[in-house]
């Protein structure tokens, strides 16, 4: 690896292990989407998680990464903002993946899509789906994965060598703490576990360490919960 790699690396690990993350998540919504076994409330928890994240994910490329990037190397401008084209029809498929009613509950409290229990990290509820609902999740759901995995797809081979050349590790310091900063409090625990799958145990203590101390505080609980969760989600409960 050469010099540049090794400077900006954390930028690279940080970027691949949330692109990675949004892969596996978006699969499993489809796969436990498919299995009448896995509670509504575990996939509205899934999927409120996923639209949170997405959105607060390309949000923050297009308002700080782009920019930055773009102001380093102009000629990258255009293939930025056909990242970013790509960026909104993603919103499109969220806007109609969380516009699926999964409260399972009458008279429940419910704000495009999201749910008052799943927000607050509440899942394991065994509610009943009927077919139709089922099937509109999932049909919701490949589309959504279907865009992230051709968007990432499109997205990285511009990305990585971008942040290598015209990012700093000061830029990227100031990035990923305004990241951690503003990210939707939408079943945390679940990116935890997703982090811990995707990366190794060095990759993910590179990215737990900038946590607040309140935060940190509370990983080992976040861990078992998300183990918990995804095993439902996964049928091996």
């Amino acid at each position: 690896m050469d010099t540049d790699a090794e400077r900006d690396s954390q930028a690279i690990v940080e970027t691949r292990l949330a692109h990675e993350t949004h892969r596996l998540a978006t699969g499993l919504l489809v796969d436990a989407g498919g299995r009448p076994s896995v509670p509504r409330q575990a996939l509205a928890q899934l999927r409120d998680f996923l639209v949170a994240n997405l959105r607060h994910h390309h949000d923050t490329e297009d308002r700080w990464i782009w920019p930055h990037i773009a102001a380093a190397a102009p000629d990258t401008k255009r293939a930025l903002d056909e990242l970013s084209e790509e960026h909104e029809r993603l919103d499109l498929a969220l806007d109609r993946l969380a516009a699926i009613d999964l409260t399972g509950a009458e008279g429940a409290s419910t704000t495009g899509g999201t749910t008052e229990a799943t927000t607050q990290g509440g899942g394991q509820g065994r509610e009943s789906m009927n077919g139709d609902d089922r099937d509109a999740l999932r049909e919701a759901a490949v589309a959504v994965r279907d865009i992230v995995r051709d968007h990432l797809a499109h997205e990285e081979p511009i990305l990585f060598p971008a942040l290598r050349k015209h990012i700093t590790p000061t830029q990227w310091e100031a990035y990923s703490q305004r990241v951690i900063a503003t990210t939707p409090p939408v079943a945390a625990h679940l990116m935890i576990g997703f982090l811990d799958e995707v990366g190794t145990p060095a990759e993910v203590e590179s990215i737990l360490m900038n946590m607040p101390p309140p935060v940190k505080s509370l990983l080992p609980a976040m861990r078992s919960q998300a183990i918990a969760d995804l095993r439902v989600l996964r049928g091996t409960r």
